[in-house]
């Protein structure tokens, strides 16, 4: 409508890319029902040895030392530069927690003298750390209290700050955006530790940041515009918003490309769960908290200022 501006009729596509969003939490659902996550060392249990060698080194090479020094399980990756090497060992079921602690010292002397087998590099063993059984579980059972408590701090403050309805429309599009990303990570075998589980809460914080200006200008238009149905105003209100959530969410993701391609693996999995969440989220602001927003049947009512008892008896 020509009352309303010059808009973009997103809401036009809102069935079609719900079907899509709704495929997509099955699917990312159902994967980690089957699949479940490949969880890190800080979910689950075991040794971290870092090594930094005076010269670069290939990490086939390092590989190929733990396997032949009887380490077939050990998983070397880059650590920061091509100098540093972190490995990870898993947890020896026939060794208790107490024994594992006791001969961590001489583990991580052993794993040096196998990798300096026929190098002529200095090794240096920058850090040993083992993660037992007990303190996994509790990382695992907290990152998901804190994953379920940011939820509900999120659905109260949006219900306060708007109303109800927008409360249960923000919260299903962070479900839909935590998922989304967690299916893709249980899909693709990455794995997940708490780096990607801080990921997850900056996500959930970028996510509802976006989705909240949104918001605050579907409320505002909805307040001051006396003609325009809901369909027309939430169109208009994604349409002025679009070129801030554009610049946000490009300027964004230009700093977290670069971390993914150039942080190195120690924060691939941050990365990467960061430049998924970015678009998800950003999608989600669009396609999913505003159009349950029309499902749900927001009105003008729903967001007129409350008048003060004795206001208009006052008035002349």
């Amino acid at each position: 409508m020509a009352i309303l501006g010059k808009q973009i009729d997103f809401m036009k596509h809102a069935k079609l890319f719900g079907f899509v969003s709704i495929t997509a939490v099955l699917i990312s659902i159902g994967s980690l029902v089957f699949n479940s996550l490949q969880f890190g060392l800080d979910f689950t249990a075991g040794t971290l040895v870092e090594v930094g060698y005076s010269q670069p080194v290939a990490i086939s090479e390092v590989s190929e030392k733990l396997r032949a020094g009887g380490y077939e399980d050990a998983q070397a990756v880059a650590f920061g530069s091509d100098q540093d090497v972190l490995i990870r060992l898993p947890v020896d079921d026939s060794v208790t927690e107490e024994e594992m602690a006791g001969t961590l010292v001489s583990l991580g002397n052993d794993i040096l003298a196998a990798l300096s087998q026929g190098s002529s590099a200095q090794l240096t063993l920058n850090r040993l750390e083992f993660v037992g059984p007990r303190v996994g579980e509790e990382l695992a059972e907290s990152g998901g209290m804190g994953l379920l408590v940011a939820l509900g701090i999120v659905m109260i403050y949006v219900a306060v700050r708007f109303q109800s309805k927008f409360a249960v429309a923000a919260v299903i599009a962070l479900f839909h955006d935590v998922i989304i990303t967690l299916g893709i990570f249980s899909i693709t075998g990455m794995e997940f530790d708490l780096t990607v589980l801080a990921a997850l809460l900056a996500i959930i914080g970028y996510s509802i940041n976006d989705t909240i200006v949104v918001f605050d200008r579907i409320r505002e238009n909805f307040r001051v515009m006396r003609k325009g149905t809901p369909y027309e105003l939430i169109n208009l209100s994604l349409s002025q918003t679009l070129s801030r959530t554009i610049i946000t969410a490009g300027t964004t993701q230009l700093v977290v490309c670069a971390m993914l391609f150039m942080g190195g693996e120690s924060i691939q999995g941050f990365a990467t769960a960061l430049t998924l969440g970015i678009v998800i989220g950003t999608y989600s602001s669009i396609y999913i908290a505003s159009s349950l927003l029309l499902y749900l049947k927001v009105t003008k009512e729903d967001l007129m200022v409350p008048v003060r008892e004795g206001a208009q008896d006052s008035m002349p």
